[in-house]
């Protein structure tokens, strides 16, 4: 009978390390997903910060006019972003950015940020450069800029007002 309680004392303790180790393995593979959503978590972040850097040169900065065709040329061919300017010669007395001023790249909702036609681009420099045309972007003119999200927050384009 002392055999019997004294195996069965053994089989109670191996079935009590047993539970206990499942229990730490359980613990540790929860607390290390939960170290993994946030190591993604603060992976997108990083990733949306550093793709966000190439543009922060353009927001709300004066450049010269040198500056915004050299913007043009680096990003009209981009997809799904776009650049607008206008020019002196364009500006009214008010300035309605949506209605005024020449795309390059994709066409955007300068207020939502919406692509309107990503198929669409211009990528025509021509009447840039013609300095008697209305949209003529002197090269040492000063332009302020800014930038656009959409509501994913995503940069879809700039806008480079003449001063």
């Amino acid at each position: 009978m002392e055999e019997n309680t004294g195996v069965g004392i053994r089989v109670a303790a191996g079935i009590f390390l047993t539970i206990m180790l499942i229990t730490i393995v359980v613990i540790i593979t929860i607390s290390s997903q939960d170290a993994a959503k946030q190591g993604q978590t603060k992976m997108a972040a990083i990733t949306t910060q550093l793709s966000d850097t190439e543009y922060q040169t353009y927001s709300n900065t004066t450049l010269s006019g040198s500056q915004v065709l050299n913007a043009i040329r680096q990003y009209m061919n981009q997809e799904q972003f776009g650049i607008k300017v206008i020019t002196g010669k364009e500006k009214g007395t008010t300035i309605d950015t949506q209605s005024q001023g020449v795309f390059y790249g994709s066409a955007f909702n300068t207020k939502t940020g919406d692509v309107l036609d990503a198929s669409a681009k211009n990528v025509d420099l021509t009447n840039a450069e013609n300095q008697f045309l209305p949209n003529y972007i002197n090269p040492s003119g000063k332009f302020k800029s800014s930038i656009v999200r959409d509501k994913n927050n995503m940069i879809r384009g700039i806008i480079f007002i003449q001063e």
